[in-house]
């Protein structure tokens, strides 16, 4: 009886819950592989396990000739016939080549191939379990620095937060609980790979989902998330029931829902604004607590928004470095240009504006863009309408500029025109 191979097969059988019958099985096929190197290179070899000793055979399927030129994968007519009486040139029997000790090779052998498969069945386990976690919320514990990832122990398997998904303005310690996206899951050779965020707007939009019960049953639906992480994001929500306000849903009785995410967001500024179809709405609503005066749609440039503020708002409606105008422009996916009311804008301003709107044309320098300003010239489609002669007047423009610049205005149109044509047929 092999003892050692008995007491491996006892012990998987009884402390790890295999089955007797597929560790048989695998550590055979396990064995034919190992049992060459022993045996040497023959060609049809198979390996017998018997099922209540455990004892293990290695048998080679040989042909039988006159005279043997391949040992590996012959036998001689005499020698086949110690083995089988019958046996005749053409035939092939069956002869044991067990080496010495190979109950011990296949004891060994049994280990690494059931570890294999243990580890490998672990893996299968965890992409089972995870990859319909998706998108979902878990929480782990930060275990290690991997460069400047953070590796998360999440209990069965560990998971990584890249640097672009972190947040900037957090720092984490070795020990921490954090709770993090799920934001992918892969499969690969090497094992599962769970990729967590923090720092993506999904993650936000799941803790609404986890915090706010009206968003969970899909009576407050949000339509849009804007993120700077760590420092400011805006949440457009609407409510599919009339008789529920959607932004009181989400800030909660004494704003005790919203304070629960920002906390968890370490301080990040929220920003809950509600929805409209009307972009105009959309807009003042999003620029919000700055009050605007006018709310307009460019009939030229698709897409594009100007507003109009009072001089004591135009700072609040821009935000800090222009965070409050950006995250508008991209939760409402439109460009948007914040300017003072005309009314309050001095003559000097307007000529400041037209001689920038005139120097960003391709083709149309400053220096160039202020003398046509000054002679009058403060549009591009004033220029394009204009005689070259009367762009010649201008100081400083002879023939050969009149002419670049009157080509740079029209190819700038054109441009226009381009953009704008895919928006009208929408």
């Amino acid at each position: 009886m092999n003892n050692e191979l008995t007491a491996v097969l006892n012990y998987m059988e009884k402390e790890r819950g295999i089955d007797r019958e597929l560790i048989l099985v695998a550590l055979e096929s396990a064995l034919v592989a190992a049992s060459r190197k022993s045996v040497g290179p023959t060609r049809l070899l198979r390996i017998e396990i018997d099922r209540k000793t455990s004892d293990i055979r290695a048998i080679a399927t040989l042909g039988v000739v006159e005279k043997v030129k391949s040992p590996a994968d012959e036998i001689s007519l005499a020698k086949a016939r110690r083995i089988k009486k019958d046996s005749k040139v053409g035939d092939f029997v069956d002869v044991e080549v067990t080496p010495r000790n190979f109950g011990r090779i296949a004891a060994q052998t049994a280990k690494q191939a059931i570890m294999q498969k243990i580890r490998q069945a672990e893996k299968d386990i965890v992409f089972e379990e995870y990859k319909d976690r998706i998108g979902d919320i878990v929480t782990g514990t930060v275990r290690r620095f991997d460069r400047s990832d953070i590796v998360v122990d999440l209990g069965r398997t560990e998971a990584v937060m890249p640097t672009k998904e972190r947040v900037p303005t957090e720092e984490y310690q070795i020990g921490d609980r954090i709770r993090a996206y799920v934001l992918n899951v892969e499969n690969t050779s090497g094992g599962t790979n769970i990729i967590l965020s923090r720092g993506h707007p999904d993650f936000v939009r799941r803790l609404f989902e986890l915090e706010v019960a009206e968003i969970a049953d899909r009576t407050v639906e949000i339509k849009g998330i804007a993120r700077e992480c760590g420092y400011r994001t805006k949440v457009a929500v609407l409510s599919h029931d009339e008789k529920v306000d959607s932004v009181g849903a989400c800030v909660g009785m004494r704003g005790l829902r919203v304070k629960n995410i920002v906390r968890e967001l370490s301080g990040e500024k929220i920003d809950i604004v509600r929805w409209s179809d009307d972009v105009r709405t959309y807009v003042t609503n999003a620029l919000s607590p700055a009050r605007l005066l006018k709310v307009m749609l460019d009939p030229d440039i698709p897409r594009m928004v100007h507003v109009y503020t009072d001089a004591d708002q135009l700072s609040l409606a821009i935000g800090k470095r222009g965070q409050n105008v950006r995250l508008t422009a991209k939760l409402v996916g439109w460009k948007i240009d914040i300017q003072k009311d005309e009314s309050e804008v001095t003559f000097d301003e307007k000529v400041a504006r037209a001689v920038g709107i005139l120097a960003q044309v391709d083709g149309i320098n400053k220096e160039q863009a202020e003398k046509l300003v000054q002679s009058g010239f403060l549009t591009i489609d004033g220029i394009t309408a204009a005689e070259k002669a009367d762009l010649e007047a201008i100081e400083g423009f002879d023939s050969e500029t009149v002419k670049s610049v009157y080509e740079a205005a029209a190819a700038h149109v054109k441009k226009l025109m381009e953009e704008a044509e895919p928006h009208e047929g929408a």
